[in-house]
């Protein structure tokens, strides 16, 4: 349901209560409002999350964190919760890990939260996030030097977003992919992996990847 169908029929449930006495209908509202406010929390921790990544491209010295963001996202994984909807928690445990790990570069705090994430993911069948925690962890792993780890989760997710159709995400990974295959000494993989990847963000006018993948191609001749 959508924010404003969901407040329309708050007002409505008010209006209920009000004329026919019914104390249960502003509950039942209170409960839509809190949907609506779990999604604008999100919302709003993805743009702050998005302005962060825009600074750190533009001059890492220059990217702070805001400390806004992980207080939005908490909320919305409180209010997710409490209203008992398992994709909407999952998504916004994902959204937590990510600030941890991304932001705070603390995977030992991440990697806890984006396995509940995944959990929740699998017990919802929520695709896209599974493949969001998959990803993530995925480069906790890398980070850690468990290439064959990181391997299995990054693939698992490339899966995941081929059949989701996230075209763009799919070459994020195989940038990803690439530079675990240098790191293993598989050169030839890492750059198929490369031009791959290349291929899918051109065809989809994803310009930052395109960067990213000029980035690990100069790294894989390098030898990292």
């Amino acid at each position: 349901m959508s924010e404003d169908r969901r407040i329309e029929r708050s007002r409505l449930l008010y209006e209920r209560a009000i004329h026919d006495a019914d104390a249960s209908a502003l509950a039942e509202a209170g409960q839509e409002l809190d949907a609506v406010e779990a999604d604008l929390a999100l919302a709003r921790g993805r743009v702050i999350h998005g302005r962060f990544l825009q600074q750190r491209a533009d001059d890492p010295r220059q990217a702070r964190e805001d400390p806004d963001e992980l207080v939005l996202f908490e909320r919305a994984g409180q209010l997710y919760r409490d209203l008992g909807d398992v994709c909407g928690e999952a998504e916004a445990l994902f959204w937590i890990g990510c600030c941890y790990q991304v932001i705070r570069r603390d995977n030992q705090a991440a990697v806890p939260v984006l396995r509940q994430s995944l959990e929740l993911a699998v017990l919802a069948g929520d695709k896209p996030t599974m493949a969001e925690a998959l990803r993530h962890l995925g480069i906790a792993e890398h980070s850690a030097g468990q290439l064959d780890a990181a391997r299995e989760r990054l693939e698992e997710s490339t899966r995941l977003r081929r059949e989701d159709g996230n075209l763009p995400g799919v070459a994020a990974n195989l940038v990803g992919l690439a530079y675990i295959a240098a790191g293993q000494g598989r050169r030839d993989d890492a750059l198929a992996l490369a031009d791959e990847a290349d291929a899918i963000a051109e065809a989809n006018d994803a310009q930052g990847i395109m960067r990213q993948v000029q980035e690990a191609r100069a790294a894989i001749s390098d030898g990292l």
